[in-house]
């Protein structure tokens, strides 16, 4: 099972990024610039510590989000998509004209017995 997932729109746009930038994180604050919108950043450009939490891998890239952001997001599944449009923050997708977002379900019951377990 996964709490998170990428569409294939989304997944074009993340490999074309990673052959050009290297090894790169998603990360999810709930903080300023976009909100709660991921960014995907450079690995060696983001410090990742004990209050990261990390929601899974998309295509060799870790998705992570900020423990205190989490405990609002701890019962959902989160798809990345991509759209059309400028985002406020240091996102690697930007310069394209694009911007990552996130869509959300709640977790089935199913999938909050794995995760809880």
């Amino acid at each position: 099972m996964e709490r998170v997932a990428i569409t294939e729109a989304a997944e074009k746009i993340l490999e074309q990024l990673k052959e050009k930038h290297g090894e790169l994180i998603f990360h999810q604050s709930g903080g300023c610039c976009d909100g709660s919108a991921p960014m995907l950043l450079e690995k060696e450009e983001m410090y990742i510590d004990e209050s990261d939490v990390l929601l899974g891998t998309l295509n060799g890239v870790n998705f992570y989000m900020n423990q205190d952001q989490f405990e609002y997001w701890k019962h959902t599944h989160l798809t990345v998509d991509v759209t059309e449009g400028r985002g406020a923050s240091f996102s690697l997708e930007i310069p394209l004209g694009l911007r990552f977002l996130i869509h959300s379900r709640l977790l089935t019951e199913e999938e909050e017995a794995f995760f809880n377990e």
